[in-house]
């Protein structure tokens, strides 16, 4: 027999505060669900925070406390105010799942500069700018903490244009794998963990087009013949967010159906 805390004790989120970006709809709301249901509090944000504040009554029917507040990542001055109002109404933040992304789709050689910028400022830019503003209240709090990025399979290798013709989008994910390692050994003396996320395909408002056009070639990528579902990024969030992973970080976790096994 084991001492207590037994295995399940190692992912109760009981008394954490998680902030989760682009959290009021899509993957980001299935991260919040599953942390909530492990216990934690919720800070979502996102552009339109009136969609968060919604999203946020709806979690708090699950016994846990839960702010909607409106951000855009690209704003140094949005993120601050989320900390601060986390750290004021919530007294800590031990959680940061930063989900926020954005798309634009031509070939490399049409790409316009502004289309990139879009897409690197959200995608990579954000990312740093949460990371940065979290990370200085976790040392500051002297607590530790967990970081989880949300990169994509399509930031782990190339694609054909039949497939995904998306290179602002690829790069800046794969952009996130790298900062994330980075960050990682930067902050392991202060007990912060940093790891990705790197989902496969999953029917969001973001690729809901895209699976409808392309989805029978998607499937054929796929080693499991589905997409992912509602809860299949639930396990992975809750267990870089808890204890369970203590002793994991700047890792890459591929939550795909078997994609990059192939």
């Amino acid at each position: 027999m084991g001492t207590w805390p037994f295995v399940t004790g190692l992912f109760d989120l009981s008394g954490r505060v998680a902030i989760v970006t682009g959290g009021a709809t899509g993957l980001g709301l299935q991260f919040a669900t599953g942390l909530a249901e492990a216990g934690a509090s919720i800070v979502l944000c996102a552009r339109d925070g009136a969609r968060c504040a919604r999203a946020a009554e709806e979690l708090a029917g699950l016994g846990v406390r839960t702010l909607g507040l409106a951000c855009d990542v690209r704003s140094e001055a949005d993120i601050d105010a989320v900390v601060d109002k986390a750290l004021a109404e919530l007294g800590r933040i031990d959680v940061l799942i930063n989900n926020a992304g954005t798309a634009r789709s031509g070939w490399p050689q049409q790409l316009e500069l502004d289309d990139w910028q879009a897409v690197v400022d959200v995608n990579l830019t954000g990312v740093f700018l949460f990371c940065r503003a979290v990370g200085r209240a976790m040392i500051e709090a002297g607590r530790g903490g967990k970081i989880v990025n949300v990169a994509s399979v399509a930031g782990l290798r190339g694609a054909p244009a039949a497939l995904m013709n998306s290179v602002a989008y690829q790069a800046s994910k794969g952009g996130v794998v790298i900062l994330t390692q980075d960050l990682a050994c930067k902050w392991a003396r202060h007990g912060i963990t940093v790891n990705t996320i790197a989902p496969g395909w999953f029917p969001t408002e973001m690729t809901e087009q895209h699976i409808e056009r392309r989805g029978d070639a998607l499937l054929e990528r796929i080693p499991l013949g589905r997409f992912g579902g509602s809860d299949d990024l639930k396990g992975a969030v809750v267990f870089l967010a808890s204890r369970a992973s203590d002793y994991v970080t700047g890792q890459t976790l591929a939550v795909d159906g078997g994609q990059t096994a192939w």
